[in-house]
């Protein structure tokens, strides 16, 4: 009787396995949509402390508005406690203040920037990214993802100014295993992990000894278990049309 493989197990999502939510600070978005008031007035707030949120790379700032409203969002590098910042359509072009992408003139630098107005924030919110204004075309806007990939969204969704705080983290090591083991606690990943083939037998289809097994590939839809080794190809044959391959 083998053992159940490491993906079989996180497939059945047990407590193992489960983000462990209840540890965050809260869901960091923008305050409600209201397109009246972002383009009516400007709102001034006032950065209330810099907080760290347990499995994210960067930090976030809890920000309260002069009409008692509080947001917590991804906080751009420059941050300070005690800073104001302003929200709407006629706010200074300055680090941390949020506007609509339509006002942000080109070629600036953003970060937290909505797909759709209203919802929240989507692009670029992982520490040190962020999204250039390229172009604005009527009621769109062009933008660079952090991937170089251009994107157009709608020129209503809002965006912060600057760079997301915490950049060139991941250019630091571990250094210990101790510090990998609490970054996988908190973002419930496991480690440490073992090769399929460095197992016995009994516990992995790769396991067991001394001859090479050379696993054929598995299909896209085998079940976890049976998904290991060679996983199937995206896609087969010469590609043709996109220039010689290198």
């Amino acid at each position: 009787m083998g053992k159940r493989l490491l993906v079989q197990r996180r497939g059945r999502g047990g407590s193992v396995f489960r983000s462990p939510s209840w540890k965050r600070v809260g869901p960091a978005k923008y305050r409600p949509y209201n397109y009246e008031e972002i383009y009516s007035k400007t709102i001034a707030g006032t950065v209330v402390e810099l907080l760290h949120d347990p499995g994210r790379g960067c930090p976030l700032a809890r920000v309260k508005f002069e009409d008692g409203v509080e947001m917590l969002m991804v906080a751009p590098e420059g941050l300070a406690v005690g800073q104001r910042i302003y929200y709407g359509a006629n706010a200074p072009i300055s680090v941390g203040n949020v506007l609509p992408l339509g006002r942000i003139p080109e070629g600036t630098m953003v970060c937290n920037v909505e797909v759709r107005p209203g919802d929240g924030g989507k692009l670029a919110r992982a520490s040190g990214t962020y999204v250039t204004v390229l172009a604005h075309r009527g009621d769109k806007t062009l933008i660079q993802l952090p991937s170089k990939k251009v994107k157009e969204v709608s020129s209503h969704a809002r965006a912060t100014i600057g760079i997301v705080a915490g950049g060139g983290r991941v250019e630091k090591p571990m250094l210990k295993a101790g510090k990998k083991y609490h970054l996988s606690r908190s973002r419930s990943f496991k480690y440490p992990t073992v090769r399929g083939k460095a197992m016995g037998a009994y516990a992995h289809p790769a396991g067991g000894g001394h001859h090479p097994k050379g696993l054929t590939p598995a299909a896209r839809t085998a079940p976890p278990g049976q998904k290991v080794g060679h996983i199937a190809p995206r896609r087969t044959g010469r590609k043709r049309g996109g220039g010689q391959q290198a």
